[in-house]
């Protein structure tokens, strides 16, 4: 429908496009590349390199966000395909000419926007507000800085900056909404004959054609080529060990690691921004400051410091909440204003202070002094993290055993498993599309049939199968692709066979009514003839939900009857049934029926629609006029040359 709009409009709309792109994963970006004499770009724009480090870290991210919603058990396998990682190649590239664009054009994300985001993400909240302290417990529990998180936050959001201003732009007029709603609300009538799958006329199958048919497709019949396989596994959470520490060991590392244990002071604080305006010259900061200064004296005059946040405050993310940022330590916010906060008293009220936004006006509400935490209150964290270390050392130093053993004697893994006490487990004959099990690992079923492993008998390299966990297989039988006799697939082949008459059937069944109408017969002369009923259908609308959805799509996409005449079509409804088809009405929407309510949602509907075309419109121009070079055989993990 939207195409057809932009049918009438092309000259209005030249710039738009459909799809809006997803730009919405939360990390993405490294904040330094690597230089060295080894190529591992998988793509540059423009001379920017786009790595195999930051391809997999990336891809990575994508994994785990699929495996969580999708939930345990999920075949991510899909993933592995190579047209897949292209596609994916393909959003960074998007996002790389985007960030680029947004350099030219000197669009910056604000300090409060990458603030106002990381309060939001529940992982870094306590009681539903934002807390300081689980913040940096949060990014420490993965491995990151404050400054480097807000620096992937800045990312994200500035790949979004202008593909939101353009679908803001878009504009929908009044004549735009009513074509809309004449295609949306269109109501055609139309007459037609359901031509039901036929009844076989013809089921025998002589021997001759079984065989003969059975030559022609007998490589749709081949057992697959089969591997067998043994393998050791070795899993860190199934290693045992002593795991319950004297106190005294535990007692020692609190000791030196004391400074992870102290807590920063913290201050809960409310704000009112009032922003510079127009390009932040004399005049307008004056303007703010004058602005700021009156609210300050109102606050003297004893108001409401809530109420004044809710009536001027620019902050988008506190306004509401009557400038409220909940409790801050040093290093969540800029320089000003941290200053500024961690120099009032409780209950104190700062004057205006410039940042790099405008002016805030701080109320100091409370103070949470900074305090060491006592050996009692961390022992379980200690704990804790003395059993992860323990089995991880015991799982490195297994690990490293296993790997050298398996290569110093790679035909055979009686000797790693007798001194590992590891246990030879078997699976198989599994082919490469995978069998049940660990034989359904995409890893485990590229090693199996791997050159070293399936052709020269060696021990597999480690494969990893997630956290801590790896395994090292050798094939021990392998089993050729061969095609299976004709007398185990007989009835297989004979049911092709007539499935296939029964399509040609059917086909050539319609072909010839539908050929009686182009020789001027009417569809109820048709019908008659052939014992079939006419079915006369009026005023169905797009989204009929009581009938055939394919008819439907068939109907709205015939052309209107010419000189009086009905258009007609032959239509498939799959299943090898078809439709005879007579279009004989077709009455547009009656915009002018509609209530404002109705014009409305129809409106952000179409806004919706056009946004994302005039979005993707625009990346497919940024990608035209850039220099970009892919290297996709470098998508794996193989190390570019």
């Amino acid at each position: 429908m939207l195409k057809m709009l932009r049918g009438k409009y092309s000259k209005l709309m030249v710039q738009i496009v459909l799809v809006l792109i997803t730009i919405g994963f939360s990390f993405f970006g490294v904040e330094s590349y690597f230089v060295s004499r080894i190529n591992t770009d998988v793509a540059t724009v423009d001379g920017v390199s786009i790595s195999q480090e930051v391809f997999r870290e990336r891809f990575g991210q994508y994994r785990q966000m699929l495996a969580q919603q999708m939930g345990q058990g999920a075949d991510l396998s899909v993933l592995d395909r190579p047209e897949v990682k292209a596609g994916f190649l393909n959003q960074l590239i998007d996002e790389q000419a985007l960030m680029e664009a947004n350099d030219s054009l000197g669009i910056v994300v604000p300090a409060a926007s990458i603030r106002d985001e990381i309060a939001k993400i529940p992982a870094f909240q306590v009681d539903g507000k934002f807390d300081a302290e689980q913040y940096k417990l949060a990014l420490m529990s993965i491995g990151k800085s404050p400054l480097g998180f807000e620096d992937e936050v800045r990312r994200n959001l500035a790949a979004r900056q202008l593909p939101m201003q353009i679908a803001g732009s878009v504009i929908v007029t009044d004549a735009q909404i009513d074509d809309y709603l004449r295609l949306r609300d269109e109501r055609r009538d139309f007459r037609f004959i359901k031509l039901d799958k036929p009844v076989p006329k013809d089921t025998e199958v002589k021997q001759d054609e079984l065989e003969s048919w059975f030559k022609a497709h007998q490589a749709e019949f081949m057992v697959p080529e089969r591997v067998a396989i043994e393998y050791v596994e070795l899993d860190a959470s199934k290693i045992p060990f002593n795991d319950t520490p004297d106190d005294s060991v535990l007692k020692e590392r609190y000791e030196k690691e004391k400074a992870r244990f102290v807590t920063a002071e913290q201050r809960e604080a409310s704000h009112i921004l009032i922003k510079v305006g127009g390009k932040g010259g004399p005049d307008e900061q004056k303007a703010a400051l004058a602005k700021a200064e009156d609210i300050e004296k109102q606050l003297k005059e004893g108001k409401d410091f809530a109420a004044l946040a809710k009536q001027y405050s620019d902050d988008l993310g506190s306004k509401n909440q009557g400038g409220d940022l909940g409790w801050l330590d040093k290093g969540v916010t800029e320089e000003a204003f941290e200053n500024a906060l961690f120099a009032l008293e409780k209950g104190k009220i700062s004057a205006p202070v410039l940042g790099s936004e405008g002016y805030h006006i701080i109320e100091l509400r409370d103070v949470r002094p900074g305090k060491t935490r006592s050996f009692d209150e961390v022992k379980p964290e200690l704990l804790t993290e003395y059993r992860n270390g323990e089995r991880d050392r015991l799982y490195s130093e297994k690990a490293g055993r296993l790997t050298d053993m398996a290569y110093q004697d790679p035909s055979s893994l009686e000797g790693v498993a007798r001194e590992l006490g590891l246990t030879i487990q078997k699976a198989g004959p599994f082919p490469r599309m995978g069998g049940a099990g660990i034989a359904g690992n995409p890893a485990v079923i590229k090693a199996a049939f791997s050159d070293s492993v399936l052709v020269q008998k060696n021990n597999s390299d480690p494969i990893d199968l997630g956290s801590s966990h790896i395994i090292v297989l050798r094939d021990t039988e392998h089993l050729a692709a061969k095609p299976q006799p004709l007398a185990d697939v007989a009835d297989q082949v004979r049911a092709r066979i007539l499935a296939e008459r029964l399509v040609q059937q059917a086909k050539a069944h319609a072909d010839s009514l539908f050929a009686e109408l182009g020789k001027g017969s009417t569809l109820d002369a048709v019908a008659a003839g052939n014992g079939l009923k006419v079915e006369d259908k009026q005023g169905i609308g797009r989204d009929a939900a009581t009938l055939d959805s394919a008819l439907v799509k068939a109907v709205f996409t015939m052309p209107r009857g010419q000189d009086g005449k009905p258009s007609r079509e032959l239509v498939s409804l799959g299943g090898d049934a078809y439709a005879l088809v007579e279009l004989t009405g077709v009455t547009e929407g009656n915009p002018a029926t509609l209530d404002a309510k109705t014009r409305e949602a129809a409106g952000n509907t179409l806004r919706q629609g056009l946004s994302m075309l005039a979005t993707t419109e625009f990346i497919a121009s940024l990608r035209k006029n850039a220099n970009i070079k892919r290297y996709e055989s470098r998508l794996s993990d193989q190390t570019a040359e």
